[in-house]
């Protein structure tokens, strides 16, 4: 049988399932390719935060990622968590020396406030790794964080994208999640712009929900699909993870990634 879609993820493990590679992994796998992983940190993490976080030396990430690349070959690559500036510079030029479309979540604070990049990796973020994304998937937490633009509105999407894409990625698709009324995410390259819309469910168990779905734009590029294609794609999945989180622990439980297989 021939091989589906292969996917790389360099990320963070997340103990408790709900994010991180955990999360990663299974997108990939609920999106018919296969997943396969650089872990860069391990977090001691469940429902009420994180609570421990050991990044893994430069040189383990380096031959992970190298392990994988050489031998099996990737269709796309996804960066999470990735901790301290040292690492950042490392990924980005492994990416950079990859023919593969990249999807760059620049995660900076998990679900719970907890801190997962160093404020001195903040620059190599801006000048190391966006200039080597297909396209970057800040969420508005992560556009102030790394632009200094704070967005209140459905029109400020537009001048955070400015802002992003001014650092080089191809694409910028600025999450808008966290505004009121409809969950609005603006995807622009520069030219051409894309509003995705969707209900907003009330369910408080939405972890995993950034790296949900860079993983599936990742997946969806992996298959062939135009950007625009894909992000339309892993929206639609992602809503759906959404609307099925369900309670786990005694905190912030996860989006269902099996959803369509319940």
């Amino acid at each position: 049988m021939d091989a589906p879609p292969r996917v790389l993820t360099v990320a963070g493990s997340d103990s408790g399932g709900g994010a991180g590679i955990q999360a990663d992994l299974k997108t990939m796998l609920a999106l018919g390719v296969h997943g396969m992983s650089v872990v860069t940190a391990v977090t001691a993490q469940n429902s009420l935060g994180v609570q421990g976080v050991w990044e893994l030396p430069v040189a383990a990430v380096r031959a992970q990622y190298r392990s994988v690349v050489d031998d099996i070959g990737v269709q796309a690559v996804k960066t999470g968590m990735l901790a301290s500036a040292e690492l950042v510079e490392a990924v980005a030029e492994l990416i950079g020396g990859t023919d593969a479309p990249a999807v760059v979540d620049p995660v900076g604070i998990s679900k719970h406030g907890d801190a997962l990049l160093a404020a001195s990796a903040l620059d190599s973020v801006r000048t190391r790794l966006l200039p080597v994304a297909t396209v970057a998937t800040p969420n508005l937490d992560e556009v102030l964080q790394l632009t200094g633009v704070r967005v209140e509105s459905e029109e400020d999407l537009r001048r955070a994208a400015e802002a992003v894409l001014s650092y080089g990625p191809k694409w910028a698709l600025i999450k808008g999640g966290h505004l009121a009324g409809d969950a609005v995410d603006l995807l622009t390259d520069g030219s051409e712009e894309h509003w995705l819309r969707a209900p907003r469910y009330d369910n408080r168990h939405t972890h995993g929900t950034g790296c949900t779905l860079a993983s599936a734009i990742a997946s969806e590029l992996a298959k062939g699909r135009s950007v625009p294609e894909a992000v339309a794609a892993a929206k639609e999945y992602v809503t759906g993870a959404i609307k099925a989180g369900f309670a786990l622990g005694s905190g912030i439980g996860p989006v269902d990634h099996a959803w369509r297989l319940r």
